[in-house]
Protein backbone atom coordinates (compact mmCIF):
# COMPACT_ATOMS: atom_id res chain seq x y z
CA UNK A 1 0.00 0.00 0.00
CA UNK A 2 1.05 3.19 -1.12
CA UNK A 3 1.22 6.07 2.07
CA UNK A 4 1.05 8.99 0.38
CA UNK A 5 -2.06 7.83 -1.50
CA UNK A 6 -3.56 6.73 1.36
CA UNK A 7 -3.44 9.63 3.03
CA UNK A 8 -4.75 11.83 0.34
CA UNK A 9 -7.96 9.68 0.64
CA UNK A 10 -10.51 10.80 2.62
CA UNK A 11 -11.32 8.87 6.23
CA UNK A 12 -14.77 7.78 5.00
CA UNK A 13 -13.47 6.16 1.71
CA UNK A 14 -10.77 3.74 3.37
CA UNK A 15 -11.65 0.34 4.49
CA UNK A 16 -10.74 -0.85 8.14
CA UNK A 17 -7.53 -2.80 7.05
CA UNK A 18 -6.04 0.54 5.55
CA UNK A 19 -6.75 2.90 8.39
CA UNK A 20 -4.63 0.52 10.63
CA UNK A 21 -2.23 0.26 7.84
CA UNK A 22 -1.97 3.93 7.94
CA UNK A 23 -2.15 4.31 11.81
CA UNK A 24 1.19 1.83 12.52
CA UNK A 25 3.36 2.94 9.80
CA UNK A 26 2.04 6.71 8.10
CA UNK A 27 2.75 8.93 11.21
CA UNK A 28 5.25 10.70 11.05
CA UNK A 29 5.83 12.14 14.57
CA UNK A 30 6.98 15.39 14.44
CA UNK A 31 10.31 16.03 16.50
CA UNK A 32 8.74 17.18 20.10
CA UNK A 33 10.23 19.90 21.66
CA UNK A 34 10.58 19.83 25.26
CA UNK A 35 9.76 23.40 26.84
CA UNK A 36 11.09 24.45 30.22
CA UNK A 37 8.37 26.01 32.33
CA UNK A 38 9.65 28.28 34.87
CA UNK A 39 7.99 28.40 38.01
CA UNK A 40 6.27 32.07 37.89
CA UNK A 41 6.13 34.27 40.84
CA UNK A 42 3.21 34.61 42.74
CA UNK A 43 2.80 38.03 43.57
CA UNK A 44 -0.07 40.33 45.57
CA UNK A 45 -0.61 43.67 44.76
CA UNK A 46 -1.70 46.65 47.46
CA UNK A 47 -1.96 47.03 51.43
CA UNK A 48 -4.99 44.77 50.84
CA UNK A 49 -2.81 41.89 49.18
CA UNK A 50 -0.27 42.16 52.06
CA UNK A 51 -3.57 42.05 54.70
CA UNK A 52 -4.50 38.63 52.67
CA UNK A 53 -0.74 37.26 52.69
CA UNK A 54 -0.32 37.29 55.94
CA UNK A 55 -4.17 36.89 57.09
CA UNK A 56 -4.28 40.09 59.07
CA UNK A 57 -6.20 43.68 58.80
CA UNK A 58 -5.29 46.16 56.86
CA UNK A 59 -3.84 48.99 59.30
CA UNK A 60 -1.58 45.74 60.72
CA UNK A 61 -0.51 45.01 57.13
CA UNK A 62 0.24 48.88 57.39
CA UNK A 63 2.39 48.90 59.98
CA UNK A 64 3.96 45.57 58.17
CA UNK A 65 4.88 47.61 55.72
CA UNK A 66 6.13 50.49 57.09
CA UNK A 67 8.67 48.45 59.74
CA UNK A 68 10.93 48.16 56.56
CA UNK A 69 11.02 44.02 57.44
CA UNK A 70 9.77 43.05 54.24
CA UNK A 71 11.40 46.05 51.73
CA UNK A 72 13.28 43.57 49.91
CA UNK A 73 10.11 42.01 48.81
CA UNK A 74 8.45 45.22 47.75
CA UNK A 75 8.50 47.30 44.46
CA UNK A 76 6.41 50.04 44.84
CA UNK A 77 6.04 52.83 41.39
CA UNK A 78 3.97 55.73 42.45
CA UNK A 79 1.33 54.57 44.65
CA UNK A 80 0.83 51.05 43.34
CA UNK A 81 2.43 48.21 45.65
CA UNK A 82 3.88 45.48 43.88
CA UNK A 83 4.78 42.48 46.43
CA UNK A 84 6.65 39.30 45.73
CA UNK A 85 5.15 36.96 48.12
CA UNK A 86 7.36 34.33 49.14
CA UNK A 87 10.10 36.66 49.86
CA UNK A 88 7.68 38.58 51.72
CA UNK A 89 7.10 35.51 53.74
CA UNK A 90 10.33 34.61 54.17
CA UNK A 91 11.99 37.76 55.61
CA UNK A 92 8.78 38.46 57.73
CA UNK A 93 9.96 34.37 59.48
CA UNK A 94 13.04 35.77 60.13
CA UNK A 95 13.59 36.65 63.79
CA UNK A 96 15.13 40.19 64.42
CA UNK A 97 15.26 42.21 67.15
CA UNK A 98 11.99 41.84 69.59
CA UNK A 99 12.61 41.27 73.41
CA UNK A 100 15.87 40.09 75.01
CA UNK A 101 16.04 37.81 77.45
CA UNK A 102 17.37 38.78 80.67
CA UNK A 103 18.50 37.46 84.20
CA UNK A 104 16.23 38.73 85.77
CA UNK A 105 12.98 37.23 83.19
CA UNK A 106 13.93 33.81 83.82
CA UNK A 107 13.43 31.70 86.48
Amino acid sequence: MDIKALKSKLLWQMTGEEFLFLQQNGGEQPERQSYVVAPSKKHVYGIRGIAELFGCSIPTANRIKQSGKIDRAITQIGRKIIVDAELALELAGRKTGGRKVGSRDVK
